[in-house]
């Protein structure tokens, strides 16, 4: 259990770098895109596209990291009346739900991915065109990574629920 959580750690420590340096560099090409647009008038060619796609791929990069860090949404105003049990039981729950999610939207990706892949599907139109499959790619990735750390915090909260221990930092040691 304890080479899984750490092999998931490094994976989603290394998405997260990824999505950080493609933050980074989409910067610069929003920057000259603008300058491209109000100095020269002339605009970067498929800015909007590639950026609306690099933001759909910089999401998916971090959900794994965001997941095992303890930086997903919860709320837990009623949970923490409860006792040590009745709180891990509750999130594993929530991990089962998260589980659920993630694995769902990985699996009804495949279809899309490949499709985008054989047909060479593009986004955009004239000088350029960007290829759509790369993100669609990244999203399954993205998707499957997360359902994965949600998959690890279900098996530690159902022991937690077994031995009596709240969930306390569920985070990983990032």
């Amino acid at each position: 259990m304890d080479i899984l959580r750490r092999l998931n750690d490094q994976v989603t420590r290394a998405l997260l770098v990824l999505a950080a340096v493609l933050a980074f560099l989409l910067c610069f090409l929003v920057v000259a895109d603008v300058v491209g647009r109000v100095v020269f008038n002339s605009p970067v060619k498929g800015t909007t596209e590639i950026v609306s796609l690099s933001i759909v791929v910089i999401c998916y990069l971090q959900a794994g990291f965001a997941i095992r860090s303890g930086g997903m949404l919860h709320v837990d105003m009623f949970v923490s009346r409860g006792g040590p049990r009745t709180q891990s039981a509750f999130a594993a729950l929530a991990a089962l739900a998260g589980l659920v999610f993630f694995a769902a939207i990985c699996w009804g990706s495949f279809e899309g991915a490949a499709h985008a892949w054989t047909s060479n599907e593009y986004e955009g139109e004239g000088a350029l065109r960007v290829p759509v499959w790369p993100a669609r790619f990244v999203l399954i990735l993205g998707t499957g990574v997360a359902a994965f750390s949600y998959l690890l915090l279900l098996m530690q909260h159902v022991v937690g629920t077994a031995r009596g221990v709240a969930p306390g930092a569920t985070g990983a040691s990032h």
